[in-house]
């Protein structure tokens, strides 16, 4: 009863919230043998000074094996001392002590998920802000706007080309109250008055922030590398993508992933609006190689389980087993780098070590009977590939060139890309088996159709009608793939149809396997919905360089298309070595005539 007013409202200090919310992750987000692990590597870490132990950028980088040549050091050690300051983000950067570093790994591997309320099952607000630096002319600018957003103008509803990035941001849109979700359902675990949770007052705000383009270079080269990465695999494993042609060939890959997000020739960096709107659809799995990279603190080599209670040390049974390659099968378009790009939206458990080269243009023929003796029987989900350089403006007025831009409807739009980046990548994940289609397209609401290069975009499957995908022989009147466009027409009249129809955003190869064109008619819907970067209309028309079909599967789906193509392989055998088994040519035609099969006007094939 002595306790004054005052005392029994004093709200706890930083240090004995993140204090206790250290100790909670710690004691609720890590097993009792990983806990271990992490305070043994710490330990042998950190550096010591005025009694303050702590980690410097040199001593993450060696751990974590980052490579050098990424110079992608300081871009993590910042965004570690950022996080570091959760919840009170204002506080950031502070020293990587032992419970910033709890905070840390928790946030890095996701571990949060098994305390925190709220739905808080996004970390990407706190890591735009961990790697974001804030700029007072931009904040200036966006504070304008937002005094002008309620005074529309005349053509507020209008779209001009260019990147969503480069129109006028929309923060306050939808964040009004600019709380991160995690630091919300942090102090919520702890109980803490709501009066202590005032905005921004403990959350770093997205207002005037951008992640500097290339520092998001060069973190997304470094997630090229993560993507395939296991817990207890080591980063230098992956040494010889960083070197030669190799390293050249990432930094292609992820200048296209960046062009996703701004045109850097326009803009220095990446503003959350863009940043939140690109994240989801294109890139919902691009920082999961965070996760086993960070696992590396909760495992200690000095930690020996083969050493039993009595001291003594266990024979080792087994040695380790060899993990089959990333990629078994190279392709001319798809590579290691490609392979990492696809994980970053289709997820790394489908393709990492389950692709199989199904087809090959350069290898099979450029044909659609190939296409469909390669690829028709494998019953589980595959990857088209598509690569080819862009037609130029001026059509040629002869040969099959024409023929194909003849069968277009006129050019409407503008090439997708610069001039000077003419080399295309196009795609699509199908999950159903491919078949021979009729009269309807098959696939469904999970297919994807992609853009690889040179720029990054991904349109996920509409439900706005079922245009997915038509595998169209003759006597149609434009055969070929069709993925997003109305099924062409089998009716009499329609085999003379001067032009193709063309769906809003598809992608089309013809018959011959020598053309394409890939639309995105930002104004209309279709089967696939439209970019949500690129907010105007583009087409691309091109000439194929190759085409590849790569199955999604282990050892049992590649069982199942090797015993169908013996299945077909003995019935056509057998339909070729009909025999009567007479012996007599003669006889066996007066069998055949009685059956109806030859005579009457029937030639039946020759019996010779």
């Amino acid at each position: 009863m002595g306790q004054t007013l005052s005392d029994v409202a004093r709200p706890p200090s930083k240090e004995e919230i993140r204090a206790e919310l250290a100790e909670k992750f710690a004691r609720k987000c890590f097993e009792p043998l990983e806990l271990y692990s992490f305070k043994d590597n710490f330990k042998s870490l950190a550096d010591h000074q005025q009694n303050v132990r702590y980690l410097k950028e040199d001593t993450v980088a060696r751990f974590l094996e980052l490579p050098d040549i990424l110079a992608v050091s300081p871009v993590i050690f910042h965004m570690l001392s950022c996080l570091g300051a959760f919840p009170f983000l204002q506080d950031a950067p502070v020293i990587l002590g032992f419970e910033q570093m709890i905070m840390v790994v928790t946030i890095m591997t996701e571990r949060y998920g098994k305390i925190l309320s709220r739905g808080a099952s996004t970390r990407r607000k706190l890591l735009f802000k961990s790697m974001a630096v804030y700029d007072r002319k931009l904040s200036e600018i966006e504070q304008q706007q937002r005094h002008q957003v309620h005074t529309p103008g005349p053509n507020q509803n209008g779209h001009a080309p260019g990147f969503a990035v480069d129109e006028a941001g929309n923060d306050w849109d939808d964040e009004a109250i600019d709380d991160d979700e995690l630091v919300l359902a942090a102090l919520d675990s702890l109980d803490i008055n709501d009066a202590f949770k005032t905005g921004d007052a403990h959350a770093a705000t997205t207002h005037g922030a951008m992640i500097p383009a290339d520092n998001f270079r060069k973190l997304i080269m470094l997630l090229l590398l993560l993507s395939p990465l296991d817990s207890q695999e080591s980063l230098s494993a992956y040494v010889n993508r960083v070197t030669g042609t190799e390293l050249d060939e990432l930094r292609a890959t992820a200048e296209s992933i960046l062009s996703a997000f701004i045109n850097v020739e326009k803009s220095p960096g990446i503003t959350y609006t863009q940043f939140s709107q690109v994240i989801p659809t294109n890139f919902p799995f691009l920082f999961d190689g965070f996760n086993p990279l960070f696992e590396h603190f909760l495992f200690s080599k000095n930690l020996d389980l083969s050493r039993r209670k009595d001291g003594s040390v266990a024979r080792e049974v087994a040695t380790a087993r060899a993990l089959p390659p990333l990629l078994q099968d190279r392709g001319q378009i798809m590579n290691l780098n490609v392979l990492s790009q696809l994980s970053f939206f289709v997820g790394g458990d489908e393709l990492f070590r389950r692709l199989r080269l199904l087809y090959s243009g350069s290898e099979a023929g450029f044909s659609m009977g190939s296409f469909e003796t390669k690829v028709f029987n494998w019953r589980a989900p595959t990857i088209l590939l598509v690569s080819g350089t862009r037609l130029p403006d001026v059509p040629s007025s002869s040969g099959s060139e024409a023929v194909f831009n003849d069968s277009l409807p006129p050019k409407r739009f503008p090439n997708g890309s610069s001039p000077d980046r003419d080399g295309l990548i196009f795609g699509a994940l199908v999950r159903q088996p491919w078949r021979h289609t009729h009269r309807d397209c098959f696939g469904g609401e999970d297919m994807l159709l992609f853009q690889l290069a040179p720029n990054h975009d991904v349109f996920s499957a509409s439900s706005l009608n079922r245009e997915y995908v038509a595998f169209a022989k003759p006597p149609v009147a434009h055969p070929g793939i069709n993925i997003g466009c109305p099924h062409p027409k089998t009716t009499q009249s329609s085999r003379h149809e001067s032009l193709r129809r063309l769906g809003p955003v598809s992608l089309v190869i013809d018959s011959s396997f020598e053309y394409g064109v890939f639309t995105h008619d930002y104004s209309s819907g279709g089967a696939f919905s439209t970019s949500a970067s690129r907010k105007y209309s583009f087409q691309e028309r091109f000439q194929v360089d190759e085409i590849e079909v790569w199955g999604c599967g282990g050892d049992e789906e590649a069982r199942v298309q090797r015993e169908r193509w013996e299945w077909e392989a003995r019935e056509a055998e057998a339909r070729r070595r009909v025999n009567l088994g007479t012996g007599d040519i003669a006889a066996d035609r007066a069998l055949l005539e009685m059956a109806g099969l030859v005579g009457a006007n029937r030639s039946g094939g020759s019996m010779a």
